[in-house]
């Protein structure tokens, strides 16, 4: 009960740790990468799993950046 409860709430962070932990093994096994990069790429994953509990939506705003973009670089005036 407890886990599912777990579950539920922090479905996203898990399987981003998992994620991160899964890629930074691959990186490692691959080749010999720096424990820094490994320690990357599962806060990477952490941070995205956290952001879709949160539902907080992408990190990037591309519609904002794509409006910003065209108010400052206008190739055809």
């Amino acid at each position: 009960m407890l886990w599912k409860e777990i579950w539920e709430s922090h479905r996203g962070r898990i399987i981003g740790v998992a994620g991160g932990i899964f890629f930074g093994f691959i990186y490692l096994f691959a080749g010999f990468w720096d424990m820094l990069f490994f320690a990357l790429v599962v806060f990477i994953g952490y941070t995205a799993g956290k952001r879709k509990d949160l539902r907080l939506g992408s990190f990037f705003r591309w519609s904002e950046m794509g409006q910003w973009l065209s108010e400052r670089w206008r190739p055809f005036k």
